[in-house]
Order: structure tokens, then sequence, then C-alpha cells
């Protein structure tokens, strides 16, 4: 063990769970609620999407498939955000030591993959109708979009009471709003088609679903990448942390700094610091850890305090820019803070 290392103050080595226990009987009350409103909001969904599907096929319409599609994103995103509200707070075990939150993360990829595959799919087959034309069932189409719009709407209103008082509730609701907004889309192009007899139309409205969609889904998957690699969550400035740790009364140098996600909903930290002689060890852990949870949104971080000179805190020794566990950097903070 390093001259420096023997310095470290352990028993301020310690985890912060500022906000994990305040009112947990509103939040139990509340995300039962949530879990209620998401399963009959997924109910319906899959309905529209099971209605949808089977008249894609009757029907011979590549829009209703295409909105299925778009539907099938969905219905997943509905199910991420129940797993969310159930599965996320299912407390952490011997095996799972982080908890299950990450089985979010695992579907929304599978989500995402899914639908570049659909989307994918429902081009190429439109591409295919423009060169020859297939006949559809404009009829058909309109009540099958009509009955799908009926219920997108139903959803939006059982979704709508809880969408201020859970993330989830609200990703929701702006989901099968968006669902609704296709199957207008589907409703305009089978009343073209109807009026006008141009089958192109179809394929037209298709497309333009299937590229309504993916710019979604990309940030969708850029997001699940981002936290299956431990990066740095989307909207976090690392440097601004730094610094922010560094002017905090009593500190002297921070290094090993790393934020990354378990789940796209929540941000985790640590951080070594070294701190001035005569600062109180305990005081500085406990009002970083307040500073990192209500000005950055880091509830849950590990904070090191390190007992050492200023100068052996900064030796070069400690850098650990090769570290593949967290996403952040070796670089510290020069010493010249806590005067």
């Amino acid at each position: 063990m390093s001259a420096a290392h023997s310095h470290h103050d352990h028993a301020h080595h310690d985890h912060d769970h500022h906000g994990h226990d305040h009112g947990h009987g509103h939040h139990d009350h509340t995300a039962g609620a949530s879990a209620r409103s998401l399963g009959l909001a997924l109910v319906l969904s899959g309905s529209v999407l099971a209605i949808e599907l089977v008249g894609a096929f009757l029907y011979n319409s590549l829009a209703l498939l295409s909105d299925a599609a778009h539907m099938l994103t969905d219905v997943a995103a509905l199910l991420i955000a129940l797993m969310a509200v159930r599965i996320g707070t299912k407390a952490p075990d011997d095996k799972r030591t982080f908890g299950y939150k990450r089985l979010e993360i695992l579907a929304a990829a599978f989500n995402a993959l899914l639908l570049f595959a659909a989307a994918a799919y429902v081009l190429v087959q439109a591409i295919g109708r423009f060169h020859t034309p297939e006949p559809v069932a404009a009829n058909g189409m309109l009540v099958v979009a009509s009955i799908g719009l009926v219920i997108n709407v139903i959803a939006m209103g059982v979704l709508m009471g809880g969408r201020g008082e859970s993330i989830a509730v609200k990703g929701a609701y702006l989901e099968v709003w968006s669902d609704a907004i296709g199957s207008v889309g589907v409703i305009a192009g089978a009343l073209l088609i109807r009026f006008t007899g141009k089958v192109w139309i179809d394929p037209v409205v298709a497309i333009g679903i299937a590229l309504w969609v993916l710019p979604r889904t990309w940030a969708l998957l850029s997001d699940t990448v981002n936290v299956l690699l431990e990066g740095v969550p989307k909207g976090i400035d690392l440097a601004e942390i730094r610094q922010a740790i560094a002017d905090h009364p009593g500190v002297c140098d921070v290094h090993d700094l790393h934020v990354w996600s378990m789940a796209i909903s929540d941000v985790n930290g640590s951080v070594h610091i070294a701190i001035v002689e005569d600062a109180n060890g305990e005081d500085v852990r406990r009002t970083v850890a307040e500073l990192l949870d209500l000005r950055f949104g880091i509830g849950h971080a590990t904070i090191q305090i390190e007992r050492d000179p200023c100068g052996a805190a900064a030796r070069p020794h400690r850098e650990n820019k090769s570290s593949p566990a967290f996403a952040g950097e070796g670089d510290r903070t020069k010493c010249g803070g806590g005067d």
C-alpha cells in the first residue's frame, strides 16, 4: 500500500442515500396507481396492435402495417414503463446488488432493434408497391384505423390523471398520444384512397409513419447503449461537477470522478476528494453529497475522503484513465481550493 493511500479516512468512505427515505407511503400509493394506469393502457394499446395487424393483412394495407409497427414499439414502451414501476423498485439482493433496474434498459434496447427491423420491412414493401401497385380495401382500412383512434383516446384518458405524478406515466401518455396521431394519418390516407382511387397513397402513408418513428427510435437506442456502456448520462457536465466539488469548502483535490446510470431515470456517482488538514471529514462528505444530489441530481453517491496533504493527493500514481468500470476520468482538479 502506498504512503498516500495509508492516509485514507476509511471511516468516511460511505454511500449517500439522500432522498431515498422520504415519503414512502405516498410513493407506494403513487406507484400502485401508476401501475394500474399503465396496466390498463397496455391492454388497450395491445388491443389496437392486434386489430391493426389483422386489418393490415385482411385489407392489404401497408399503412396499417406500418402503424401496427409503431404500436408495437409503444406497447413495448408501456411494458417497459410498467417494469420500471414494478420491478425497478424491487430491493437489491445478494445476486443483484444493484437491483433490477437494468432490465428496463435491456427491454428498451430490444424494443428499438425490433422497430428498426419492422421499419426496414415496411420501407422495402412500400418501394415494391410503387413498382407493382396492389389493391387496398380503403373502407376496411378506415374502420380499423378509426377503432384504433377511439381506443387510443380512451387510453390517453386513463393515463391523463397520473402524468403529473409519475415520469413513467407521463412517458406512456406521450406514447399513446403519438399512437393517436398515427391513427389519424391512416384515416386520412384511407379517405384519400376511397375518394381518389389512388392506391399509391397507402405506401406513402406507410413510409411517412415509419420515417416519423425512426428518429425517436434511434434516440432511444442511443440512450440505452450509453447506459449499458455506463457512459455519462445525457445533460451531465463532468467538468462542471468536478469544479463544483473543488470549490467546496475544505476540499483541496478532486480525482477518480465517475458518473453513470443503472437506468435512464437515475444517476449514480463516485469520487475521491482530498481535504485540508483542519477540515471535518464527515461534514465535508455530507455537504458534498447534498451538493451532488440537489444541484446535479446524483442521488446515490459514493464519496471517499482522503486525508492526504494536497501535494500527495495529486501524485501521478493516482491516475486511473484506463479504468473501464465507470464513465469518468483520471484527471484531477489542481490544488488550490479550500483556502
